[in-house]
């Protein structure tokens, strides 16, 4: 009798369960809009990086790119998923600026909508372990043309920076008017300097190098900006190296080859040694 009530109260539990199995509402909440996107230019890639959803449910982030902004001629195409908080969107043509979105999902497969920040970015041609000479010891292979990616003599008419060591300080040069300089202060990696600002260059074109700090370049003559960051510095033989990127769309501050020489010429600027 006992065994066979048990039997009856067990049938009618796992009837009860099933009965709630099958009327328990289904998912169709989808999860927030990821915050705080931004992203990191780099060299033929674009590092994206967002704030983690609070949704306990949240299973991973969609990333979207596109060539414009919005609209039904410029769909966003997804280019990668991952359950971390940053993508790198990788195999981009340098100069060309593309937009990006992020879309969180869920476990029950609600995807939200896409990111509400406006986030955009141009890849940019970048080098590593760059190695100038100082002027007076080796003039050859003391200046740098971001243009062209390639070592010049201090005095080339294409060279937009170039070394120098005076015995005490060490400096990079503006070798023409049109070129501006400035320091950034000291950063960890090239990638902490994302923008180029819009004030504070040298009065005399040249900075004091530091090793860990990063520089910034200006060359208004066609509109282009740099950026590079001291890896380290030698006395004997005078000797910088550094990390460095050109942003070769012109005019835009995220971090073409170089046009025709204004009539006249560029004006090139004094060296001021630094005391």
């Amino acid at each position: 009798m006992f065994r066979h009530w048990m039997t009856a109260v067990t049938a009618v539990v796992l009837i009860a369960g099933c009965d709630e199995e099958t009327t328990r509402p289904r998912d169709v909440i989808p999860p927030t809009p990821p915050r705080g996107v931004y992203s990191v230019t780099g060299d033929r890639r674009v590092d994206i990086h967002w704030l983690a959803n609070t949704e306990g449910d949240v299973a991973g982030y969609k990333v979207f790119e596109a060539p414009c902004a919005s609209g039904q001629s410029c769909p966003y195409k997804l280019v990668g998923v991952t359950a971390g908080t940053s993508f790198g969107v990788t195999g981009l043509a340098n100069g060309a600026t593309r937009y990006f979105a992020v879309a969180a999902y869920d476990r029950a497969g609600n995807e939200s909508a896409p990111s509400l920040e406006d986030v955009y970015d141009t890849p940019r041609p970048a080098g590593f372990g760059l190695a100038l000479a100082g002027f007076g010891a080796s003039p050859a292979t003391s200046g740098y043309d971001f243009s062209a990616f390639v070592v010049r003599p201090y005095d080339n008419q294409n060279a937009d920076i170039f070394f120098g060591y005076g015995g005490s300080i060490y400096q990079m040069f503006a070798a023409f008017d049109d070129v501006l300089i400035q320091d950034a202060g000291y950063t960890h990696s090239l990638d902490e300097v994302d923008f180029a600002p819009t004030a504070g260059w040298s009065a005399n074109g040249t900075v004091e190098l530091i090793e860990g700090h990063s520089y910034v370049a200006w060359m208004t003559l066609d509109n282009h900006f740099a950026k590079f960051r001291v890896v380290s510095l030698t006395p004997a033989p005078a000797r910088v190296v550094i990390d460095w990127a050109y942003q070769v769309d012109a005019g835009n501050r995220e971090l073409v080859a170089r046009p025709a020489a204004l009539e006249g010429g560029r004006v090139r600027r004094p060296v001021v040694w630094l005391r």
